[in-house]
């Protein structure tokens, strides 16, 4: 049987793997379903379709693989995009790449939207809308957005979820999910890069971005962090028209952040928006825990008076208290050139392996830091220099919490934007005040008491339940119950190979066996007759024949002569 087939007997995802399978082999990456495998389906690929396209020849790796991305559609342009903040999980090059795909496709027609609307409202459209604009303001793969007028007379624009583009999501991520636990059992070291939880993360994001009801409550979650902030402004979301197929926000007017003449001819200051964005995002990411994950040029808008308004919620970034101690501390001993403080909190804080070679990581990691002792700390790039820390503590298999490598390229649009803006603007001026009022907060009376009392109540814990524990462990011993699981790693792969070539060594035996078989009955004359010749000898020349030919078939497919 098929390698596949174990995975998954859905018929539109068997169609979906022969489709990756011809992509992948079309691009030139026939050894990655060798890798992962797939040799039958590789075979059968190079059969029936077209063979590594001749026009890429000169194209790296990356850039094929992101032409194989975008040729396989929005779901795998989706994870190549969640790939390009993980460069834990993926080389430089591919990241570079993968930044550059496009999740743009034509929209859909006028009358599909309408059929939507009405059944995510479940209502006629003129119940809600006076007037929506049937062009387009945006089309993506998961949705598109137009201009429209509610019955009250408000201007609102809408975000429709594209038809049918949930079933198309879930069967990609079915197949993604097959791939990842192949990847698991056959490629050596896969486990240092934990492919079935990279689909899990991407599964539970796409599944997220595709349900705009969490994307209203997100909005609300900003504003109500931001109540305080009069010059932060979030739309609002009309729930009336809002399903998880649909999302109604307020149409909001302004200009983009990255149009510096129309900000110039609107008197707006730029030193002003540059800080405050700074400040907005900082505020975000240090004290909330909650940031926007997506903030280009684009998705910030700038009202009167330097009011500024973030558009399009569907990707969010969240660290918990502990993530956003580590960050602090870590960006304020890099500024402040403390090499043992970085190398003490990652070997506290990181999922470091069994090999790990700290003495080389303490040198480049000293070299990192040594490399911003000369320049001045108000021309320091944070966000680059936060991305370059961790391509260094991925290089010895540290792993980093996903949401702190999207922050990580937050920052560095952010910091960008704010350098467009004010080509004097100084991230660490703006940073350096949260991270202090951080280091205060940690070592303040109040959550030192706290911490304490939370050490005392888990080692109260662990006297509590060590006895239990203990006693459950020497009855399964005495019952002979205690059990210990041993997994093997890529072992898969040899025990497939191996179990074929006994297969074939067993059918050559048969082969041999029917045709010495079949001459000693040649040589007799009982029984019935063919041509002067036992039929029972014909039989059993048959028979090895076809064994023959099956067997020569299989070894001419396999590509393994």
């Amino acid at each position: 049987m098929l390698p596949f087939l174990k995975i998954n007997r859905n018929i539109r995802s068997l169609r979906r793997y022969w489709n990756i399978a011809r992509v992948l082999s079309s691009y030139g990456f026939d050894h990655v379903l060798e890798m992962l495998g797939l040799t039958d389906m590789l075979a059968r690929s190079k059969r029936l379709f077209l063979r590594e396209k001749a026009d890429i020849a000169h194209l790296s790796a990356a850039q094929r693989m992101r032409l194989a991305l975008e040729e396989l559609g929005p779901t795998f342009i989706k994870l190549g995009q969640l790939l390009s903040t993980r460069p834990d999980i993926i080389p430089p090059p591919f990241v570079r790449e993968f930044e550059k795909l496009q999740d743009s496709v034509p929209g859909f027609s006028f009358e599909e939207l309408k059929v939507q609307v009405e059944r995510e409202l479940h209502a006629p459209l003129a119940t809600f809308f006076t007037m929506i604009d049937p062009v387009p303001l945006a089309a993506a793969s998961i949705a598109q957005v137009h201009r429209a007028r509610l019955t009250t007379g408000e201007d609102v624009v809408i975000k429709v979820r594209r038809p049918g583009v949930v079933e198309v999501v879930e069967s990609d991520i079915s197949a993604l999910m097959g791939l990842a636990q192949l990847a698991e059992r056959h490629v050596s070291g896969s486990e240092l890069y934990d492919p079935v939880g990279v689909v899990r993360e991407f599964a539970r994001t796409i599944r997220r971005e595709m349900d705009f009801t969490r994307e209203g409550h997100t909005i609300e979650k900003f504003r109500d962090n931001f109540s305080g902030t009069k010059w932060m402004f979030f739309p609002r979301v009309h729930w009336k028209q809002t399903s998880r197929g649909v999302l109604t926000l307020a149409y909001v007017e302004g200009i983009k952040v990255s149009d510096l003449g129309s900000l110039e001819r609107a008197g707006l200051d730029r030193r002003v928006i540059a800080r405050r964005g700074a400040d907005a995002f900082l505020e975000m990411v240090l004290n909330h825990g909650f940031f926007h994950g997506d903030p280009h040029p684009g998705n910030v808008m700038i009202l009167p008076d330097n009011v500024i308004c973030l558009l399009d919620y569907g990707i969010v970034g969240r660290l918990d208290e502990e993530l956003r101690a580590f960050l602090s501390n870590t960006l304020f001993a890099i500024i402040n050139r403390d090499m043992d403080e970085v190398i003490s909190l990652l070997l506290f804080a990181g999922d470091i392996s069994d090999n790990l070679n700290i003495r080389a990581l303490k040198r480049d990691l000293s070299n990192f830091i040594d490399g911003y002792y000369e320049i001045p700390l108000q021309e320091v790039e944070v966000g680059r220099m936060l991305m370059e820390f961790i391509e260094i503590i991925t290089l010895y298999n540290i792993r980093i919490q996903p949401d702190l490598m999207l922050l990580a390229k937050s920052l560095v649009i952010i910091e960008g934007m704010g350098r467009n803006l004010d080509p004097a603007f100084d991230m660490v001026e703006h940073i350096r005040p949260f991270m202090e009022k951080a280091l205060q907060q940690k070592y303040s009376p109040r959550r030192i008491y706290r911490d304490i009392n939370s050490i005392l109540l888990s080692y109260l814990k662990l006297a509590r339940d060590l006895p239990r524990d203990m006693k459950e462990i020497v009855n399964r011993v005495n019952r002979n119950q205690f059990k210990i699981d041993l997994e093997h790693r890529g072992l898969d792969k040899f025990t497939a190979d191996f179990d074929r070539s006994i297969n074939r060594l067993s059918s050559s035996l048969i082969l041999a066996a029917l045709i010495i078989g079949s001459s000693i009955i040649m040589q007799t004359s009982s029984g019935p007759q063919l041509l002067g010749f036992p039929k029972l000898a014909f039989l059993g020349y048959t028979v090895a024949g076809m064994i023959g030919l099956w067997l020569v078939y299989a070894i001419i497919r396999s590509g393994r002569l």
